[in-house]
């Protein structure tokens, strides 16, 4: 069985076909140009240095270039990188295709269909609903394709929507659990609230941030989805129920500093910010560990603030859990 990116060890040398996911070219603190990159396949993604660079190699090894990468798995400050001995383009007549080296969710696209479908049919409020439904139906093969990030949390095929399924299962227990919570409002906001991204992101290879990604930005394009939903539908656009949907999704980054322009204000909104947070760390976390032998530390995790986490030498959970591959 061939390795993958992530197989290696520090300290072993590879010869191997990846993505470059990220290549940006920058100046060194002795003002020399080097490329920044981020190469990835089906295992994950690790950065490496190519110094020396030129304006012609930013353009040759750009991002979404499909490459042969020669070189050393070694750590740096905590993280693992690859010391680049050599690069090479791979050709179109290699037969590589993009898709090869796109890491997925760990949940098929049918099953995560089938189970959002259930959660559609326990929202209660009409309005809710047929907004849901709607959009759904409008974006719902990017939403089932579509990563949740670019580079940080659920940033897989597949992510978007195993990440909207993950916060409905937690969703589910709060509401089980705490009987004044709006079931059928915190399900509906846990399925639109990055609903937006299927605008602000390019895909799942090599993904990119859109124009309207970076002028405009997810909560407020899905805000504007919600309403153009509602014109559509011949909705009362100054209803209570439309108000409090678009306060859902305009207020779950939950501060003003993390980019919502509403902070939270119904008891709905500050749950769905917290399943949120709680669900992008859980992946964070577990992918981490997942490439982390027992009874050493993780890398620091910069979504962690920087934070290190243990994988205990009897982790048996983890050894059962589905890989985030």
């Amino acid at each position: 069985m061939l390795k993958r990116l992530l197989d290696y060890n520090d300290g072993e040398e590879m010869d191997i076909v990846v993505l470059i996911k990220n290549s940006q070219l920058r100046h060194n603190k002795k003002n020399k140009l080097f490329l920044a990159i981020q190469f990835g396949d089906g295992s994950g993604e690790i950065r490496g240095n190519f110094w020396d660079a030129t304006n012609q190699d930013a353009a040759t090894f750009s991002t979404g270039t499909i490459v042969e990468l020669n070189g050393k798995r070694e750590e740096y400050q905590g993280r693992p990188q690859i010391r680049i001995y050599s690069l090479r383009v791979v050709s179109p007549s290699e037969g590589y295709q993009l898709d090869q080296f796109v890491k997925s969710a760990p949940e098929p696209i049918s099953d995560m269909q089938n189970e959002i479908e259930h959660f559609v049919m326990q929202i209660e409020n009409s309005t809710w609903k047929t907004i849901v439904e709607y959009l759904l139906k409008k974006w719902g093969k990017r939403f089932f394709d579509y990563p949740a990030g670019k580079s940080n949390h659920h940033a897989v095929r597949g992510g978007l929507a195993f990440h909207t399924l993950s916060m409905l299962k937690d969703a589910k227990g709060l509401a089980d659990n705490y009987e004044q919570v709006n079931r059928s409002l915190l399900y509906a906001g846990c399925i639109l609230h990055d609903m937006g991204k299927v605008l602000e992101l390019t895909g799942p290879a090599a993904t990119q941030y859109t124009p309207e990604g970076n002028l405009v930005g997810h909560l407020v394009l899905i805000d504007e989805q919600i309403m153009l939903a509602a014109q559509d539908l011949k909705m009362d656009l100054e209803s209570e129920d439309l108000l409090l949907l678009r306060h859902m999704v305009l207020s779950h980054h939950g501060r003003f500093e993390y980019g919502s322009p509403k902070l939270p204000a119904l008891l709905e909104a500050e749950l769905l910010h917290r399943i949120d947070d709680l669900d992008a760390a859980v992946y964070a976390i577990t992918n981490a560990l997942q490439h982390t032998p027992k009874g050493t530390f993780t890398e620091p995790l910069l979504s962690q603030d920087g934070k290190r986490y243990y994988r205990p030498k009897r982790d048996t959970a983890l050894d059962n859990a589905k890989h985030l591959e």
